[in-house]
């Protein structure tokens, strides 16, 4: 799909999605039906990258809490997109403080000894360049991206969602894509290893101990 389409259907979605609050805000159950189907599987992708226990029951708790608030919300589209995932945002951060109050220390998910839960979301639901490009992010890098990327959220909605300052987003937008495509840089450069022959050789007319890994590719050092 081109640019240009691309551009015509997010127009139609944002006209769509207006509509149907409009509408919610009135009363009108299907209304919000459909505002679920268009925005659950955002939704329902950012609490589960954010390593939540149970992506489908936040995801219900997030649509529960705008369905008895929706009466009260005023905006558009964008402003109601940038509502929902204030409420996602604080929904995930509940689950996890209260899974970190009610539990008792095991050093088996203890974070600085293994992979935090959000790494193993990842782990689970994505593959290849995209789960290796947000392993490489840090939480909050991780936080901001998929809120720009899944909420569709602008810098200053973001930064409203996390309560940083709009500089504070931006660098940390930034420093994600950077880190992000060295990390599918770097994944593209290595895919081909698991492939690669690793059998070792002695080096004809070379000192006999010295020896190398025959990988049919010069050797890449990092960097």
């Amino acid at each position: 799909m081109g640019t240009a389409a691309r551009r015509r259907d997010e127009v139609g979605d944002d006209a769509d999605l207006a509509r149907w609050v409009a509408a919610a805000r009135g009363g009108d159950i299907d209304a919000f039906g459909h505002i679920w189907q268009a925005q659950s599987g955002r939704v329902h992708g950012y609490v589960r990258a954010r390593g939540v226990a149970n992506p489908d029951d936040v995801t219900s708790e997030v649509f529960l809490a705008a369905f008895t608030s929706i009466g009260r919300f005023e905006g558009g589209s964008a402003e109601f997109r940038s509502w929902l995932f204030t409420i996602a945002h604080h929904k995930a951060v509940d689950e996890h403080r209260r899974r970190h109050e009610n539990a008792e220390y095991d050093a088996a998910v203890d974070p600085r000894v293994v992979a935090s839960a959000e790494a193993s979301a990842l782990e689970g639901i994505l593959e290849g360049d995209i789960k290796a490009m947000l392993e490489a992010l840090t939480s909050e890098q991780r936080e901001v991206l998929l809120l720009r990327a899944l909420g569709d959220l602008s810098v200053e909605q973001v930064a409203a969602v996390t309560g940083r300052s709009v500089g504070a987003v931006k660098q940390l937008h930034h420093r994600a894509v950077a880190a992000a495509q060295r990390a599918a840089s770097a994944q593209r450069r290595t895919s081909w290893l698991p492939l690669a022959r690793r059998d070792r050789v002695s080096l004809p007319d070379s000192d006999p101990d010295r020896a190398v890994t025959r990988t049919g590719a010069p050797a890449m050092t990092e960097t």
